[in-house]
């Protein structure tokens, strides 16, 4: 499997179906997450960041919005699972983050409805907050100004 994305072609793939098929098909892939292995979550992780800037960002939003609205559904600790595996990442490995529009996701988050939002940055908050000062330090460089405003920092 060396060479191979087959994470990062999934997630390709979900950007381009419609809303009815995208919406289940993530969750199901998200919900499956969990039961993987710390390596392949890593694994998981890496593929993704890896794909994400790749996708047409008409694409990437669509499908972006639908894994942030699915994790407002998710429990505090599945939400905190998954987002604390690529905050992780994205702090020991910061260039990962800054391939995407940063400033596109803040668009797509700020789309949320206020409740939604809410959830979201407070898991955030509480993940960075926790990190040793060198991550939180490494992610506070890569995280736009506007968008720690939004997210209250």
């Amino acid at each position: 499997m060396v060479g191979e994305n087959f994470a990062g072609n999934i997630i390709i793939n979900l950007a381009n179906l419609p809303d009815f098929l995208r919406n289940p098909i993530l969750k199901k892939r998200m919900m499956e997450f969990f039961s993987l292995s710390k390596p392949d979550q890593d694994e998981v992780i890496n593929n993704a960041l890896e794909a994400g800037p790749t996708i047409p960002f008409p694409n990437f939003a669509k499908l972006f919005k639908t894994w942030l609205k699915i994790l407002t559904t998710l429990s505090e600790e599945q939400r905190e699972g998954l987002f604390s595996a690529y905050i992780t990442e994205v702090s020991q490995n910061p260039q990962k983050l800054i391939a995407f529009n940063l400033d596109g996701i803040l668009e797509i988050y700020l789309t949320l409805d206020d409740g939604e939002k809410e959830t979201l940055a407070n898991t955030v908050k509480r993940i960075i907050s926790n990190l040793d000062e060198d991550k939180k330090r490494r992610i506070m460089l890569v995280i736009p100004e506007n968008a720690k405003k939004h997210l209250k920092f």
